[in-house]
């Protein structure tokens, strides 16, 4: 990266990510009405989540949460939309914006049943890390996932994401239990030197 490059980044802009497969749009609080069949319908898909997004209250809170990270500057969801469909599958974000250090993080992502196992996730993960790294001018972003979560670490190694270690003990969960949680990585230099390519084509042959 050219020294000269800044990170420029403003949570009030309205970044809209897509390709054929997928539209991200930032997520706002009146999505309630798309996102809310998910947790009355739904509930094991926040088995391994630091949140408990159950009925309307926890998809309320859940909103609110997201919403104000946002205007604090410090995340920025979105609610993903599932083109072949023509449905809303789910949410994901940006968060633990770290301008100074150019350092980000990707997670609380989540899909309906209908649309996991489907690419959708690979074609999520392929823009926002495009964005991360070529818009944002980041040097690395992080994923997170509860260490049991074996499905969640598969999807992220498949990307490319290298396993860092295990955080012991550093959350809790909403039942009052206590997890371990995994770290994984993807640094520019990967993403540049081949990871970009690798995931591009993956989802080509998905195609």
């Amino acid at each position: 990266m050219n020294p000269t490059d800044t990170t420029v980044f403003d949570s009030n802009a309205t970044y809209v990510l897509e390709n054929d497969v997928v539209l991200l749009h930032p997520l706002q609080f009146t999505d309630l009405v798309h996102l809310l069949p998910f947790a009355l319908n739904e509930p094991e898909l926040w088995k391994y989540s630091l949140s408990s997004v159950v009925g309307e209250q926890g998809m309320k809170k859940y909103l609110q949460s997201a919403t104000s990270a946002k205007q604090r500057g410090v995340a920025y969801p979105f609610i993903v939309w599932d083109k072949r469909c023509h449905q809303v599958a789910g949410s994901t974000r940006f968060y633990d914006i770290q301008l100074e250090h150019k350092c980000l993080s990707i997670g609380y992502t989540w899909y309906g049943k209908q649309f996991q196992g489907t690419g959708l996730n690979k074609h999520c993960k392929f823009l926002l890390l495009s964005f991360a790294f070529e818009n944002l001018h980041m040097e690395r972003v992080e994923f997170k996932a509860d260490s049991r979560n074996q499905r969640s670490i598969n999807a992220m190694k498949s990307i490319g994401c290298q396993v860092e270690g295990i955080l012991r003990s550093n959350g809790v969960k909403p039942d009052g239990t206590r997890r371990d949680s995994i770290v994984l990585s993807i640094l520019k230099s990967e993403w540049e030197s081949g990871l970009q390519e690798t995931l591009k084509k993956k989802l080509i042959i998905m195609e």
